[in-house]
């Protein structure tokens, strides 16, 4: 039987985004709705790539399909709050690229959620995978962590 997922520090992830949440986030229990944290998700790594040049969302040739998603909760998040997001890499291979995301609430040393998705990149036309472009590699580089320092939840 495997170990319970544990809420990581923020040693575990290389790269920061700020996300704030809105209104509409908050479910009829008062905090963020579990859909939401998908989204957040999105909105970091997808944002990392666009301010790095890797990803062109509307004239790109590549484009990145989510393949797999999933999320472990911790802790509630609840509007108004600024959420941080940790993003780290945790595999890379020809065509797909497995990304680990952290949630946390503003200031909190260990994250609320924690998940991952695997993106797999496709010519935007035939949808058939496509080799990692060098731009994409280049900007995924800051972000890897290996299987080791991933279970570990520390970012070396």
């Amino acid at each position: 039987m495997s170990e319970r997922p544990q809420a990581e520090p923020r040693s575990a992830y290389p790269f920061f985004t700020r996300i704030t949440t809105r209104w509409m986030d908050n479910d009829v229990y008062g905090h963020v709705n579990n859909v939401v944290y998908y989204s957040f998700f999105d909105t970091a790594v997808n944002g990392y790539l666009i301010s790095r040049g890797a990803l062109d969302l509307h004239g790109g040739a590549v484009i990145g399909l989510v393949v797999e998603t999933q999320c472990n909760f911790f802790a509630p998040l609840q509007y108004p709050q600024a959420v941080e997001a940790g993003v780290r890499v945790a595999r890379v291979g020809t065509s797909s690229v497995r990304y680990e995301i952290g949630l946390f609430a503003d200031a909190e040393p260990r994250c609320a959620a924690a998940g991952h998705f695997v993106h797999v990149y496709v010519d935007r036309a035939t949808r058939r995978p496509a080799a990692l472009s060098a731009a994409l590699l280049s900007a995924l580089a800051p972000l890897r962590v290996t299987a080791q320092e991933a279970a570990q939840g520390a970012v070396q």
